[in-house]
C-alpha cells in the first residue's frame, strides 16, 4: 500500500440513489465517483457486494456466496445502454419506489423480471453464447458453476436450506448432479447470465474510478453462512456433523456489551484441513476480492488470530472457548502470492497482543474510530488523535455506529460531550458536532482518513446504516438525489486541502 495522505468515503452502493428502489452501479454511481475526484478525495468504501437475502435481513455481511456479486446492484439504465435492455421494459412496472430508504422486497421483484427478460432477450438475440461470456464463464469457473447450480436447486426446493434438500443433492451424488444439470439447464445459465452482467458493470465503475484516481476499497467477512453454495460445494473444509449440520458454530465472548455474548452461528472452518490444502479456497476468495478491489478490509481480523467456538445447540456465546488459528501460516502463504497484500484489519474491539503481533508482521494497518475516542480513558485512548499513528486508517464512525450527530444528541454523555468540546477547544452541538470530528479525522497524522456519507452531511440517527442489536430495519439507508450540492463540494473540498489529503494534480 501506497503510504501517503488520502481521504475518502464510506458509502454503499445500495446507498446511491436511482429510480428503482436501490442504489446500483448505473449513472449515480458514476456521479458520485466525480464528487470524491471534485472533493480531492481518492477512496471509496463499500460494504460487501456479495448476493443478499431477506431471510438474513438484507445483511450483505450475510450471504449464500462468498464469490457472487449481488444482481439487486445491476443497473437497468446500463442494461439499455448495453443492450440488454429495449427502454420501454424500465416504464413496463407499476410499482412506485422510495427515495429515501431501500425497498429490498419491490426492488427485487422489479430486477427479477427485468432480468428474466435481458436473459431471453439476450439468447434471442444472440442464438448462440457470445465469446465474451464464455470467457467469463471460464474465467469464474472455480466458483460460478457450484453457485449457479446451488440458487437453480435452491428455487427448485421452494428456497429450503440445502442441508435439508433430498441426500442425493445434498451430498452432490455425481449422477444426480449430472442429472439435475440438465434438468434446469436453463435455470443455471439465467443465474450465471446474471452474474455476467453484474461483474461487467462493476469492472467498468472499477476501471471509470481507477482512471479519476480513486480507489475502490471493499470489504470481506471472514465467516460465510451456513445456507450458502460455499459449504454446500465444500463441506470438508467446515466443521460439520454427517447430517451436514454444524457441530461448532462461531461468535463472541462476553464483554461490555453482552453478558452472554453473541452467537452468530456461522458453521466453523476446520483449519487443520485449510492448511493441508494450502489454503486453497481462502486464497481462491482472496484472490478474487483483490481483483474486485484496490483496498481489502478483513472484517473480524482477530479470527486469524484466535476465534470463539461454541458448541452446536448452545443457546448462548456463553459456553463458548478460544482456539488458535494457523493466521502467521495463512498470511505467509498468502503473501507468495499477493506480496503486496493491500489489506487493512478490522481490529476493533478487544484486541489481544497475538493479534497485534499478527498485523505488525504482515504491515497490516488497523482502524481507529473516534466516536469511541472521548471516554473516561481519553488521555490513553489508542483512538484518539494524539495518539495516532501514520500506519492507521482513521474513521469518525463505521457503518455498525450511530451517527456522529446521533451520537451526540442521544448517546454520548455529559461527561463524553464536555471532553470532546475541550479536546477541540470550543462548544459544540448536535449540528456542529459533525464537522469537528471531521477535522479531528482529517487533521489526524494516520495516512488514510474515511468519514461515512452520513457524517460529511451530519445527518442524525435515522440516516445510520445497521444498528447490530436491532433485527429489522437496517441496511435501508439511502443518499437523496439533491444531497450533494456545490456549496458542499466546495466546503469539504477546501477542508481536505487544508489537512493536506487532497488528490494529487
Amino acid at each position: 500500500m501506497n503510504r501517503k495522505r488520502r481521504c475518502g468515503t464510506l458509502m454503499h452502493i445500495t446507498s446511491l440513489p436511482s429510480p428503482f428502489g436501490i442504489g446500483d452501479l448505473g449513472p449515480a454511481a458514476y456521479q458520485f465517483a466525480a464528487f470524491l475526484r471534485d472533493t480531492g478525495q481518492t477512496i471509496w468504501q463499500i460494504l460487501p457486494l456479495n448476493p443478499t437475502s431477506e431471510a438474513m435481513g438484507n445483511s450483505p455481511y450475510s450471504s449464500p456466496s462468498a464469490f457472487a456479486g449481488n444482481t439487486l446492484l445491476i443497473s437497468p439504465e446500463l442494461l439499455v445502454k448495453e443492450g440488454f435492455l429495449d427502454e420501454q421494459h424500465l416504464s413496463g412496472s407499476n410499482l412506485e419506489f422510495s427515495e429515501k430508504m431501500v425497498d429490498y422486497q419491490k426492488a427485487l421483484k422489479y430486477k427479477n423480471e427485468l432480468l428474466h427478460v435481458a436473459y431471453h432477450q439476450w439468447i434471442d438475440r444472440n442464438g448462440m453464447r457470445s465469446p465474451e461470456y464464455m470467457l467469463f464463464c471460464k474465467e469464474q469457473s472455480a466458483w460460478l458453476d457450484d453457485y449457479a447450480l446451488f440458487m437453480a436447486l435452491k428455487s427448485y426446493f421452494q428456497g429450503a436450506g440445502w442441508m435439508f434438500w433430498d441426500k442425493d443433492f445434498c451430498d452432490r451424488k455425481p449422477s444426480a448432479m449430472a442429472e439435475v444439470r440438465t434438468k434446469l439447464a436453463s435455470t443455471i445459465e439465467q443465474e450465471k447470465f446474471c452474474q455476467y452482467l453484474f461483474f461487467g458493470q462493476w469492472n467498468a465503475l472499477k476501471k471509470y474510478c481507477n482512471d479519476l484516481g480513486i480507489l475502490l476499497f471493499g470489504d470481506m467477512p471472514f465467516y460465510v453462512g451456513h445456507d450458502s453454495a460455499d459449504i454446500w460445494a465444500h463441506p470438508e473444509y467446515f466443521k460439520l456433523a454427517a447430517n451436514n449440520m454444524p457441530t461448532k458454530v462461531a461468535g463472541v465472548p462476553p464483554d461490555y456489551f453482552s453478558e452472554t455474548g453473541q452467537l452468530w452461528g456461522n458453521p466453523i472452518y476446520d483449519w487443520k484441513r485449510l492448511e493441508k490444502g494450502g489454503f486453497s479456497w481462502w486464497r481462491d476468495r482472496l484472490s478474487h476480492n483483490l481483483k474486485l478491489f484496490d483496498w481489502l478490509r478483513l472484517d473480524h481480523f482477530r479470527a486469524f488470530s484466535a476465534y470463539w467456538e461454541v458448541d452446536a445447540g448452545e443457546e448462548t456465546a456463553l459456553n463458548g472457548k478460544w482456539v488458535e488459528t494457523p493466521g502467521e501460516a495463512f498470511f505467509s502463504t498468502m503473501q507468495e502470492q499477493f506480496p503486496q497484500l493491500p489489506i487493512i484489519a478490522e481490529d476493533l474491539g478487544e484486541i489481544d497482543q497475538p493479534v497485534r503481533d499478527l498485523m505488525a508482521k504482515f504491515d497490516l494497518p488497523g482502524m481507529a474510530l473516534l466516536l469511541f475516542a472521548f471516554g473516561e480513558d481519553l488521555p490513553t485512548n489508542a483512538y484518539a488523535p494524539h495518539l495516532h499513528k501514520r500506519h492507521l486508517i482513521v474513521y469518525t464512525g463505521t457503518h455498525d455506529n450511530i451517527t456522529v450527530k446521533g451520537w451526540y444528541k442521544q448517546e454520548a454523555s455529559h461527561d463524553d460531550k464536555m471532553r470532546l468540546q475541550h479536546y477541540v477547544g470550543k462548544p459544540l452541538t448536535p449540528k456542529t458536532a459533525p464537522e469537528a470530528m471531521i477535522r479531528l479525522a482529517l487533521m489526524s497524522v494516520a495516512d488514510t482518513a474515511i468519514i461515512p456519507m452520513q457524517d460529511w452531511l451530519g445527518l442524525g440517527a435515522k440516516a445510520t446504516m445497521n444498528r447490530p442489536s436491532h433485527g429489522e430495519g437496517n441496511w435501508r439507508w439511502r443518499l437523496s438525489p439533491d444531497a450533494i450540492t456545490l456549496d458542499l463540494v466546495m466546503k469539504y473540498r477546501l477542508l481536505i486541502d487544508t489537512y493536506g489529503r487532497a488528490v494529487e494534480s
